[in-house]
């Protein structure tokens, strides 16, 4: 086989992956995209004194950059620059995942064995890419069958990277059956056994999630809600207008919809853009003043929650952090927050603080190396460089005892994250959002089909508000039962219910990700011991 022959290999398994992918791909196609990796794989085990241990580096990374191109060039919408950096720089972790996978394999089997370490290894590097500083979990394979939500009711045991185990376990067995066939060049009786069980592990958990999806009822335990979407330019209105032209746009629209009877309005993330608004004293502000009164006054029992760039104070040790910032004059320092506000009759205001930050833009590594490139975070309007984040997930509390968990943009993404606002009793899941960046391309519908996942694994119902679209109200099922188009003002009114009940993911977590670091240190420690043992050796 010559090398372009394995360059076309990659590039396929590339196209697989992005034709599989939502918003318009079939994930079906994601059960065959590893297969091409597995051949080029096993072909530089065969011939190993032709290639060095690092050379699958090469050959499997332009089917990463492919489908991080295919599926995210939309990154590039806001900064070309900064998204082809990211990019690039996302697919080179997945090809140095595999490059692991194929040294370990290389190490301990040699070819023809060994590959379900694939499985392992993959699943640890997505547990690692949600959780790290520079986290970017938007391709972790799990989120491909977002779009086709029937599919992955079980979700609710086993979270989104119970999506990857299946794909990757899938891959595995299609190959294993073409070498068997390949070998024996021709279908034979015992080969039924093998297909029978390729087509089991695809069908049963699809048949299963139909069940459950069919079975599911939700407890009527409802909430009135107005969704309020302003359509803000974010890179001419959102942070140039007045802040009090901004919430007069907001209470006109929801004026068509409010009434006594709403128990909740929800305005998207950083409607409230006015000027260095303190915490220590947010009751001065003006636009704080008209939301309280219009709500004071027209609908004393119903709640507001809406997003707004604050700060607080910093003193004493809390100058040496990370996101602590200088004041343009030098004296004293201060953090900047991207918040959710809860108002409540004349009660003080509840305030969360955003904590998975969107890397580049909200963070940057606090690694003290690359503390220069603080610099060049991407201006996407409002407060820019990196934010100071909360240390626990906390929920809204009304007065009726009602818990609310409201998520912020990017944390959407992150299936354990937003179980940890369950666990703390969040009854209801609220998303406020901005995803005008990215103009009128796949990134914002992506964002949007990932709540549906959050909705299964924690059986809880959404009311998602975006700025430009698409605000939604999503059930227990991961159904979206009513919605707004892109790029529109608009307001909707629906009820959504309420749950106390905990799924065994919400309880569990990660879990499956956990095992599999547990057995892929194991792996590359005995890779790495027989590796300096046999050290220019081969494995027979």
């Amino acid at each position: 086989m010559k090398k372009i022959h394995l360059l076309g290999l990659s590039l396929l398994a590339g196209l697989l992956l992005s034709i599989g992918w939502p918003l318009k791909g079939l994930p079906f196609f994601l059960f065959f995209a590893f297969i091409p990796l597995f051949f080029i794989d096993d072909y530089l085990l065969k011939n190993r004194k032709d290639f060095a241990r690092f050379s699958i580096f090469f050959f499997v990374f332009p089917a990463f950059m492919l489908f991080n191109l295919l599926v995210g060039y939309w990154v590039m919408n806001s900064t070309f620059g900064g998204g082809i950096g990211a990019l690039t720089f996302n697919a080179s972790l997945m090809a140095i995942t595999f490059t692991v996978y194929h040294i370990s394999r290389r190490n301990l089997y040699g070819p023809e064995k060994g590959h379900f370490m694939l499985i392992f290894f993959w699943i640890t590097f997505e547990l690692f890419h949600l959780n790290w500083e520079l986290s970017f979990p938007w391709l972790n394979i799990g989120n491909g069958f977002a779009m086709w939500h029937k599919w992955i009711q079980w979700y609710e045991f086993t979270g989104a990277l119970g999506g990857t185990f299946w794909v990757l376990l899938v891959n595995l067995l299609i190959y294993k059956f073409i070498l068997r066939i390949k070998e024996s060049k021709n279908f034979k009786r015992n080969d039924y056994i093998p297909a029978v069980t390729v087509l089991s592990v695809i069908l049963i958990p699809i048949i299963i999630s139909l069940f459950i999806y069919y079975q599911y009822e939700e407890k009527e335990n409802p909430i009135d809600i107005v969704i309020v979407q302003p359509n803000l330019d974010p890179y001419s209105e959102q942070y140039d207008l007045d802040p009090s032209t901004v919430i007069d746009r907001i209470i006109t629209l929801a004026d068509e919809k409010m009434d006594t009877e709403v128990d909740f309005m929800i305005c998207p993330e950083s409607a409230n853009q006015e000027t260095s608004m303190f915490e220590e004293r947010i009751e001065y502000y003006t636009s704080i003043h008209m939301l309280r009164n219009y709500m004071t006054q027209n609908f004393p029992s119903s709640k507001l929650i809406i997003g707004a760039s604050t700060h607080q104070f910093a003193n004493g040790i809390d100058t040496l952090d990370h996101a602590a910032r200088k004041f343009s004059n030098g004296r004293g320092h201060y953090f900047a927050y991207n918040a959710a506000l809860y108002y409540e009759g004349f009660d003080p205001l509840q305030i969360y603080h955003k904590s998975k930050l969107t890397p580049g833009v909200e963070m940057m590594p606090s690694w003290r190396i690359l503390r220069p490139l603080e610099k060049l975070a991407i201006d996407m309007g409002g407060t820019i460089g990196t934010l100071k984040t909360d240390d626990e997930r906390k929920n809204f509390i009304t007065k009726d005892k009602q818990k609310i968990g409201t998520i912020i943009c990017y944390e959407s993404i992150y299936g354990e994250f937003t179980s940890k606002f369950v666990r703390n009793g969040a009854q209801a899941i609220f998303i406020i959002t901005n995803d005008g960046w990215w103009g009128d391309s796949p990134g914002y519908k992506q964002h949007f089909s990932m709540a549906k996942m959050r909705a299964i694994e924690t059986r809880r119902s959404i009311a998602r508000s975006a700025n430009t679209g698409i605000s939604a109200f999503i059930n227990q099922r991961g159904d979206v039962i009513q919605q707004t188009d892109y790029w529109v003002k608009d307001v909707i009114r629906n009820k959504i219910n309420l749950n106390d009940e905990l799924t065994f993911y919400t309880k569990n977590g990660n879990y499956i990700a956990r095992i599999s670091v547990l057995i892929s240190v194991l792996f590359l420690l005995l890779s790495i011991s027989l590796g300096i043992r046999n050290k220019g050796k081969l494995i027979k």
